[in-house]
């Protein structure tokens, strides 16, 4: 039996998902797909419309985004953010915990340095040695590539989405998914 789980690693830019399986009996993570929900500032119109108008249209396609995402999945796992050093940041901040409090599944938190830990195994990695971990350990899922010079390079963008993936990996480490799984296999005794 598998519990299908959606990673996530949110920032304002650029919310990575992961989206997957995990087994219930081996906990071997599998990961089916790649999305990167991509927002920009409206540069055109920035005189035009307020800024606040803006967060509010890119707050509202991250919400979109994660209710198409978790649709269909038993669980969630995210990186949640902590504090900020900037006014702005802060605000970023702000709508990726609003976001995140509209998961319609049950959703386990997870820190920057489990996802790191649970990754790369130092919780200092840096956004490469995280896109190493990632594309090594799920060779064929699909990560964001641009050709240069006749070869395929996986991106830079490619950072949210490996976090994503860790996301998962830290999230099977913590007490909450231990109950989830035990709640899972007693549900699964009870029908057998």
């Amino acid at each position: 039996m598998k519990l299908k789980v959606v990673g996530i690693d949110p920032s304002l830019k650029n919310f990575g998902f992961a989206i997957g399986t995990i087994d219930v009996e081996t906990l071997a993570v599998e990961v089916q797909g790649l999305v990167l929900a991509k927002t920009e500032p409206d540069k055109k119109s920035a005189k035009v419309v307020r800024k606040n108008s803006d967060d509010l249209e890119r707050a509202r396609i991250l919400h979109t985004a994660l209710q198409e995402h978790c649709r269909d999945a038993d669980l969630a796992i995210a990186e949640v953010p902590v504090g900020s050093q900037s006014a702005r940041a802060m605000a970023s901040y702000g709508v990726c915990v609003g976001v995140l409090s509209s998961c319609p599944i049950p959703l386990i938190q997870v820190t920057a340095f489990e996802v790191k830990l649970a990754g790369f195994g130092n919780k200092y990695a840096t956004k490469e040695e995280m896109i190493g971990w990632a594309t090594q350990a799920y060779p064929v899922a699909p990560w964001l590539t641009v050709k240069r010079a006749g070869k395929l390079e996986f991106t830079a963008a490619n950072e949210h989405l490996a976090d994503a993936v860790a996301a998962i990996h830290a999230g099977i480490k913590t007490d909450q998914f231990q109950q989830v799984l035990a709640m899972h296999r007693a549900m699964l005794r009870r029908v057998a």
